[in-house]
C-alpha cells in the first residue's frame, strides 16, 4: 500500500498535466500573441502621439461605403458625393462654354412629355406678333390635361397662347399654336424637329406640339440642356421663363409649373413634363455669382429633390474646377 501511493500520486498529476494542457495555452503562443501586441504598439509609437490626417470610414471589411460612392458618379478628385438620384437620365453642363460637368445615361432616348414645350414655344415666339388672334380647333379644345380650357368658339392673342404653353404647359394651348402656324399639328412636329437639329439635338425626334406620348417621339437628356442651353439666349423667351405668374389679356391667372424659381437658390428659368411613359422630365438654367449650369433630367420619380441635389453638385463642381484652374495657374507663373 505504501509502494502504491506514490504511483497513484504520479498518475493523479500525469491526468492534471494532460488536462491543463488542452486547456491553457503553451507558453509559446503566449509568446506569440504578445510580440503581436508589441508589433501593434510599436508601430504606433513611431508616429506621433495624435496622428495626423488619419480618417476611418465604415467598418472593417465594410465596403457599402466605396460601393456607395461608386454608384454617385462623382466627378473623379472632386471633395464631394451625389446621394441617390431616382432619375434614369442627367446631364449638368456649363451654361457658358457647354461643359459636362456631370452626367449618367445622357444620350439615351426618352419620351420627353412637356419639355419638348420649349420648342413649341421658341418657334411661335419667332412666327407670331404677340397681339395676333389664334383660332382654337375643336381638337385642341379636347386635348387632355394639362390645359388651359380654350373655347373652341373664341380666338385668343398669340402672346396669351404662348405664355400658356410656356408657363401653365398647356396641351390645348400647344396644339392650336401649331395649327396656326403649320396647319397641322404634324406639320408642326416636324417645323420642332428641324428646329431641333438647328440647336444640335440631332437625337430629337417630334411627333407632338405638346409632348403627350406617341410613337417614335423621342428625346434625351443632352439634346434638352443643348436646346434649352441656346433658347435661353432668345431674350424674350428668357424673359417670359422667369415669371411665376401672370395674367391673361381675360383675366385668367397662369401659374408657372417650375416650382425652382422659388424653392432654388438661383434659378433663372426651366420645363417641366410628366406622363406615364416618360415619368417626370425637367431642364432648367441656374445661376449663382457668375457661374451658370444647365440641368436635365429624365425618368425621374422625385424631380424636385433630384434637381435640388443635381444644381448644388453642379455649382459645387464649378467652384472645385476653378480651385484647381487657380492653383495649376499659380504653380507655372
Amino acid at each position: 500500500m505504501a509502494h502504491s501511493t506514490p504511483f497513484i500520486i504520479c498518475r493523479t498529476l500525469v491526468i492534471l498535466v494532460t488536462i491543463l494542457g488542452w486547456t491553457i495555452p503553451s507558453a509559446h503562443s503566449m509568446i506569440i500573441l504578445k510580440d503581436q501586441s508589441k508589433k501593434r504598439v510599436s508601430v504606433t509609437s513611431t508616429t506621433s502621439a495624435q496622428p495626423r490626417n488619419v480618417r476611418t470610414f465604415g467598418r472593417h471589411r465594410d465596403i457599402s461605403s466605396v460601393k456607395q460612392r461608386a454608384r454617385s458618379g462623382s466627378i473623379a478628385g472632386t471633395p464631394f458625393r451625389l446621394h441617390y438620384i431616382s432619375a434614369k437620365s442627367i446631364i449638368v453642363v456649363d451654361a457658358v462654354t457647354g461643359k459636362t460637368l456631370f452626367s449618367r445615361a445622357p444620350d439615351t432616348p426618352r419620351q420627353p412629355a412637356s419639355t419638348i414645350k420649349v420648342l413649341t414655344g421658341i418657334i411661335a415666339i419667332d412666327m407670331l406678333r404677340n397681339k395676333e388672334r389664334v383660332g382654337v380647333s375643336r381638337k385642341a379644345a379636347k386635348q387632355p390635361r394639362s390645359k388651359v380650357y380654350l373655347d373652341h368658339r373664341k380666338t385668343y392673342l398669340a402672346n396669351d397662347l404662348i405664355n400658356a404653353v410656356l408657363l401653365a404647359s398647356a396641351n390645348d394651348a400647344s396644339v392650336a399654336i401649331a395649327e396656326k402656324i403649320a396647319g397641322s399639328e404634324k406639320s408642326f412636329a416636324k417645323m420642332m424637329t428641324q428646329q431641333a437639329r438647328r440647336l444640335g439635338a440631332n437625337s430629337t425626334i417630334c411627333k407632338t406640339a405638346s409632348g403627350l406620348t406617341a410613337r417614335g417621339q423621342k428625346t434625351t437628356a443632352r439634346d434638352l440642356a443643348k436646346i434649352f442651353r441656346l433658347a435661353m439666349k432668345n431674350k424674350e423667351f428668357a424673359s417670359r421663363m422667369k415669371k411665376t405668374k401672370i395674367h391673361t389679356a381675360d383675366g385668367k391667372l397662369l401659374r408657372n409649373h417650375n416650382k425652382a424659381l422659388w424653392q432654388i437658390d438661383g434659378a433663372l428659368a426651366g420645363k417641366t413634363g410628366y406622363t406615364n411613359a416618360a415619368r417626370q422630365t425637367y431642364v432648367g438654367k441656374f445661376k449663382r455669382g457668375r457661374d451658370e449650369i444647365i440641368v436635365a433630367i429624365m425618368g425621374s420619380e422625385t424631380m424636385w429633390t433630384d434637381i435640388k441635389k443635381l444644381v448644388s453638385y453642379g455649382f459645387s463642381a464649378k467652384a472645385h474646377t476653378a480651385a484647381l484652374s487657380s492653383k495649376t495657374a499659380k504653380n507655372n507663373s
